[in-house]
């Protein structure tokens, strides 16, 4: 079964590929068939998932599957939650998209560490909210969740991962998002708590890999 995913972001596919591996479907981006990204104008996960799903679904005619996530800091009230990606002014940068992706994880780290100095607050959690349709007017999304608790360091450390990574300490393996391997993170984080619950879902609700 194909999928399309309502994202451009190779990292995101690369891991959604390894989290799916076991289900028989095929995760094929939206930018790959010329889809422009939806609009997210809205203040929760679940909402801007549901719309880049059903985005995806319409301009495709496939089943879609989409992630919202980002990070939660309680210093400062859920920020930068679904603005996440977005948190810092857009900079000016030449280069292909992974390199204005870059720039723009920089960007976004320096403003929240910013926004944070002094705070003796430090918790924060990373946020996954996946959802599947089988088309576009499905009434009955998949939709599953996960939250991966973690504390916020005062600088970044290791070089793995994207995104706010760098930052976020897990308290119960002594390291940074950025310093674990991807096959630790991809077994453990709160986007591979989202796909376990997804994965159960689509073998209950779609009967998919089931005889």
């Amino acid at each position: 079964m194909k999928l399309v995913l309502a994202s451009n972001n190779a990292k995101k596919l690369a891991e959604l590929q390894q989290l799916f591996a076991e289900l028989p479907i095929t995760l094929v981006t939206q930018g790959s068939l010329g889809v422009a990204e939806a609009e997210e104008p809205h203040h929760s996960f679940v909402e801007n998932a549901l719309a880049k799903a059903r985005h995806a679904a319409r301009a495709t005619g496939w089943p879609a599957m989409a992630d919202d996530s980002g990070l939660c800091v309680d210093a400062l009230a859920g920020a930068p939650g679904v603005h996440s990606a977005v948190y810092a002014p857009q900079p000016v940068v030449d280069g292909d998209r992974e390199t204005q992706r870059r720039a723009q994880d920089a960007a976004n780290n320096a403003l929240l560490l910013t926004r944070v100095q002094g705070s003796a607050d430090r918790r924060c959690r990373f946020v996954s909210t996946l959802v599947a349709l089988r088309h576009a007017d499905d009434p009955e999304p998949l939709i599953a969740f996960g939250r991966w608790e973690a504390r916020l360091l005062d600088a970044a450390r290791g070089t793995g991962g994207f995104g706010y990574d760098p930052l976020v300490w897990i308290e119960s393996l002594g390291a940074s998002v950025a310093e674990l391997r991807p096959e630790a993170k991809n077994r453990i984080s709160h986007r591979a708590l989202a796909a376990a619950q997804m994965r159960s879902l689509m073998r209950e609700v779609w009967h998919l890999g089931t005889a």
